[in-house]
């Protein structure tokens, strides 16, 4: 069945793109459309019946070279049904979306055929993201990662007829790239140590990782800092963290349904299933761990700041993704890799719902983007109104305080903000309460504009908006019940409940406990083997066993330590508790004075503080920095390299020699060609005396 799950989609694109002119466009939408929910209903059989056993699927050999092993094979335990459900829920929903928003899309001509295509790049990236979250191996993980990576710049792309479009695709692959080669790095590193890439492989070598010190960059490194370190740069660039968050809201370019798909609940949250899946390494690489909390505060909260002024509907929830991608990292940094999958599922659910309400409200308002045109639309499309309210009391975190009833985001976030004042880091803490602050701001001012207040902006749009179609507002029902139900469903399993916690991630405690106790590197490991073969290096004949020890057992792995953050979450005081719900009352309120109340307030207080309006509305400058910083630096690199390198110096030297030093040696040529036999003679005679000469004194040398 798991099987089928990861390689039906792909068998789908395949058809649905090359042989759509056969079988025809409606049938190749179809055939993906009903491959996708047929996946989905496998995921959510195999999620259901999982009974917490690590399988191993062997699907077929690939690359084997030595002790490389990159044999295709699936992973399958509860991280791997978590994300199984989710990418194969949302993916067929957007399917089924995508039939009524791209039936008639004004980028197109009539005579154009696009739907195919589109629904065949949408089946792709469902393989890649499924290929990514069963991998059993790093190789296998990588390539995932890279496909998604295809995938997304094919999608954003999509409307290549747009020089804005075609701009966003190559920002997104370029900016990836630069996470890629981090994480490509860290995959070497590990295969460099363990001498293999499996996952049961490197998990089992972690503590004796802790004991390695491995040289890098001329600097002598902790070798389990160093690599979880670099596979976090290639989760900052694929999950939109902070300095590599810059293709994201650029992404919003694509269809309305790619950003729901890709930006919302799968690729983005590729990074944050990364570090969880390596758990194992992380638990023992505290630096890394602390850098990646930082980074993942820093986001939430500069994403927050950013989303306040954004005026886009797409590029608000596009913010509004990074900053709760910054909560999960923040998570996973603490060790509570649980709350980092709880709230990477419950976001699944109410993140897709707006992305997809925000495409029924664009659709209905003939593609207008900028809220400031909306305006008391709730009456026209009720049911989009409804499905983003729900949205929004998710995102903003509603419930009943100190209670495990609310909706998703309630209880998800809650639980990363308890982790996050558990682990003692105050930065951290504060940064994601202010960030629940900005969010429930930023979530109601998108509200109250697009649905209360006056009609504004293009009178016409208005008067003809319309409810959508019931293929785009039945998806919006079905994330609609993950965002009330999915937090309170889950909350004891991923976080309320200790003991629930260990059994549904297969967590034996023992091993919880054993983490901080780990020893000297012990013979037999492979990181000994690799220590060897450096040693070899340098002269050593010493030879030892590559043997492996056994992985830990159990989806993800918890120090001792991070039990002391786990207990100190669940023990933390009341204040600490009601904060988040106090920052979303706060926001609120402040939405509702500024855009129902008294709307002439935003404009007045932009007017007040220009400087920090357009720092933010600016996105803190940083694709201004960036454009200072490198590409005006590589753009004149590459000038004076084609001006002066290609064109001067190699393009001059081989029109120099072609125009001016052969032309001169024929001309010289020319003229000894007099027509005299006495001169052909005396040349003759010349030659023979050279060569007598050189024949004379080379053979006096021997």
């Amino acid at each position: 069945m798991e099987t089928i799950i990861v390689l039906a989609p792909l068998v789908a694109a395949i058809i649905a793109g090359f042989g759509w002119r056969i079988i025809g466009e409606t049938a190749a939408m179809a055939l993906t459309t009903g491959v996708l929910f047929l996946a989905c209903l496998m995921s959510w059989i195999v999620f259901l019946g999982f009974d917490g056993t690590t399988q191993h699927i062997h699907v077929l050999d690939w690359i084997q070279s030595g002790s490389l092993d990159t044999a295709w094979s699936i992973r399958v335990d509860r991280l791997t049904t978590i994300m199984l459900i989710v990418v194969t829920t949302v993916s067929s929903l957007v399917h089924l979306y995508s039939w009524g928003y791209m039936a008639h899309d004004e980028n197109w001509g009539h005579h154009e055929h696009y739907k195919a295509r589109f629904f065949a790049y949408l089946s792709f990236f469902t393989f890649a993201m499924l290929a990514l979250v069963t991998a059993d191996n790093l190789a296998q993980m990588f390539f995932g990662w890279e496909g998604v990576g295809v995938a997304s710049y094919l999608l954003i792309g999509f409307y290549y007829k747009k020089p804005s479009a075609n701009a966003a695709a190559i920002k997104a692959f370029v900016v990836n790239r630069v996470g890629d080669f981090g994480f490509a790095l860290g995959i070497f590193g590990l295969f460099y140590l363990t001498d293999s890439i499996l996952m049961d492989d490197v998990f089992a070598a972690a503590p004796t990782l802790a004991e390695t010190r491995l040289g890098f960059l001329w600097t002598d490194w902790n070798a389990a800092n160093l690599l979880a370190f670099l596979l976090f740069i290639g989760a900052m660039g694929k999950s939109a963290q902070l300095f590599l968050h810059t293709w994201l809201p650029d992404a919003m370019e694509g269809p309305t349904p790619v950003s729901a798909l890709i930006h919302a609940a799968t690729m983005v949250t590729a990074g944050v299933f990364l570090v969880c899946r390596m758990s194992p390494l992380f638990e023992y690489a505290p630096e890394a761990k602390t850098f990646v909390i930082y980074i993942g505060a820093a986001t939430a909260f500069f994403a927050a700041t950013v989303g306040l002024v954004q005026n886009d509907i797409k590029r608000v929830i596009a913010y509004s993704t990074c900053s709760q991608l910054g909560y999960m990292f923040v998570a996973a940094g603490a060790g509570i890799y649980s709350a980092a999958m709880f709230h990477l599922l419950t976001h699944a659910f109410f993140k897709a719902m707006l992305f997809l309400g925000a495409g029924s409200v664009i659709h209905a308002m003939h593609h207008e983007q900028d809220m400031r045109n909306y305006g008391n639309l709730r009456k026209k499309i009720p049911l989009t109104f409804w499905a983003m309210m729900i949205g929004t009391l998710a995102i903003t975190g509603v419930g009943i305080p100190l209670t495990s009833i609310g909706f998703a985001g309630f209880l998800s976030k809650d639980a990363i903000i308890e982790s996050a004042w558990g682990t003692g880091n105050g930065f951290a803490f504060w940064a994601l309460v202010v960030a629940a602050l900005f969010t429930s701001f930023y979530s109601w001012r998108l509200m109250f504009l697009t649905f209360y207040g006056k009609e504004r902006g293009d009178h016409h749009a208005h008067e003809h908006a319309h409810e959508s179609p019931a293929v785009m507002t039945v998806p919006l029902g079905v994330l609609a019940l993950g965002a009330i139900f999915a937090g309170m469903l889950w909350y004891k399993p991923f976080f309320g409940d200790h003991e629930r916690m260990l059994s549904f991630f297969a967590m034996p405690q023992h091993e919880v406990q054993a983490a901080d106790h780990a020893a000297a590197p012990a013979e037999g490991t492979a990181v000994e083997a690799a220590t060897t073969e450096q040693a070899a290096n340098t002269g050593d004949d010493h030879t030892t066993d590559t043997t492996i020890e056994h992985a830990p057992a159990g989806a993800i792995f918890m120090s001792e330590a991070t039990n002391t953050v786990f207990d100190n979450a669940h023990h933390a005081p009341a204040w600490v508790k009601v904060s988040p719900f106090i920052a979303m009352l706060i926001g609120f309120f402040t939405a509702w004075v500024f855009y129902i109340r008294d709307p002439s307030i935003p404009g007045r207080l932009a007017a007040q503080q220009p400087i920090l309006y357009r720092f933010l509305l600016n996105k803190w400058y940083f694709d201004e920095i960036y454009e200072a910083v490198f590409i005006r630096p590589a753009r004149w690199l590459g000038n004076f390299l084609w001006k002066k390198g290609d064109g001067d110096v190699i393009d001059g030297t081989i029109n120099g020699v072609a125009i001016g030093f052969v032309p001169m040696l024929t001309r010289i040529a020319a003229r000894l060609q007099s027509g005299y036999i006495f001169t052909y003679a005396f040349a003759m005679v010349i030659g023979i005396a050279v060569l007598l000469l050189w024949m004379t004194l080379s053979g006096g040398a021997h």
